[in-house]
């Protein structure tokens, strides 16, 4: 049991870091981008490359770790690599430089997350319910980066943030050596194809219904910093924003022992969503109020940490034995790849042409069909 904990914080090291990274890319590199000069559709395309590469490069990752067997190594690779193909951005301030480099660096680093998250499910083995507590530390590394940096760039230069992303990447690198071996345990859906898997019926509504949160969550990404700055939000303010959305999704990542003994998977999606509709209405129309955008960024206890920690568990339960890599990496693929992809594309047209609030609004439009979407399948059921 002493070498199980032992082993805790080195996942959570790596949890720590990656995140953190996101913490830094996600609230702050469009505004990077704003300041050399490029236009709101050019961001929306740009920072639209990390979620197309976790749609197009999970699937070959995580077939490549579980037909090698070399799960770890896989994710050692990656890192290596992403964090050599990074250092591009300190060499180009162009727009298709900028392309060619982020889409570089976004396919190394899309390989590692879901091969760590089936590593962690099948460490944790039995007590995968206690899988927040480890994935919470990647939502510490978030919260002290965007607030570490949203106050920094109220008296630094934007363009640090390229020194910052170095440092986290060297982090990722550093901790994917430490993480633990696993086996894996042979399952009798082995011989299936995996596509035999995701052709039933729930895992199809299942990814459905998490394309479409993905998608709600595009527009947030992608422009959510800009927007509230726009509004006369300091970028310190900016920070403790996302902050908080994140400490409420620390919360409910160890609240999920309690939440999954109390109610079924699927409804906690269902719940999840429903919240999603609400906080992308308050976002689109009530952003000067700051006690309601407060309460809004609350919601993403909900509308992430508890949205993914049921669908990760979920994907562990359809996914066993040797499919365990390729089915987190499909996860992977189809929500937060081409969900965030399609949801961030469809931003900047619709920013430019009209406006935060029916971009929002839109989002609050995608979150309902998956809302409709899961409860028709719970129905029929």
């Amino acid at each position: 049991m002493s070498t199980t904990k032992n082993y805790h914080w080195r996942i959570a090291g790596f949890y720590f870091f990656y995140f953190a990274f996101v913490g830094m890319y996600s609230p702050y590199w469009s505004l990077y981008l704003k300041s050399i000069q490029f236009d709101a559709v050019q961001i929306a395309i740009l920072m639209s490359v990390m979620p197309m590469m976790r749609m197009l490069a999970p699937a070959l990752w995580g077939w490549l770790a579980d037909c090698t067997g070399k799960r770890l190594l896989v994710v050692q690779l990656a890192a290596l690599c992403s964090a050599l193909s990074y250092l591009g951005v300190f060499a180009t301030t162009g727009f298709y430089g900028m392309l060619l480099v982020l889409g570089m660096m976004s396919f190394f680093w899309s390989a590692s997350m879901p091969l760590v998250e089936a590593t962690t499910l099948t460490y944790l083995g039995k007590h995968a319910a206690h899988y927040g507590r480890i994935r919470s530390w990647g939502s510490v590394g978030f919260v002290v980066t965007v607030l570490g940096l949203g106050y920094a760039f109220d008296t630094i230069a934007i363009a640090w943030i390229l020194w910052v992303g170095m440092a986290l990447k060297l982090g990722i690198l550093l901790f994917a050596r430490q993480i633990p071996p696993t086996e894996v345990l042979a399952h009798h859906t082995d011989s299936q194809p995996i596509m035999r898997i995701v052709s039933q019926p729930q895992v199809l509504v299942f990814f459905g219904a998490c394309f479409l949160m993905s998608v709600a969550h595009g527009p947030y990404y992608t422009f959510f910093s800009i927007y509230l700055v726009e509004h006369g939000y300091a970028k310190s303010a900016v920070g403790w924003l996302w902050a908080l959305g994140v400490v409420c999704e620390i919360g409910v990542f160890f609240l999920m022992p309690w939440l999954t003994r109390r109610c079924t998977l699927p409804h906690i999606l269902m719940v999840s969503l429903a919240c999603a509709v609400l906080r992308f209405l308050m976002i689109a129309w009530l952003v000067d109020s700051l006690w309601l955008l407060l309460v809004a960024q609350a919601l993403h206890a909900a509308t992430f940490g508890a949205f993914h920690a049921a669908a990760v568990a979920l994907i562990h339960d359809f996914f066993q034995g040797r499919h365990q890599s390729k089915g987190q990496a499909l996860f992977g693929s189809v929500t937060y790849g081409a969900g965030g992809m399609a949801g961030g594309l469809m931003s900047g047209p619709l920013w430019q042409h009209w406006g935060a609030s029916a971009m929002y609004s839109c989002s609050a439009g995608m979150a309902l069909l998956g809302l409709l979407l899961i409860g028709w399948k719970l129905r029929a059921n």
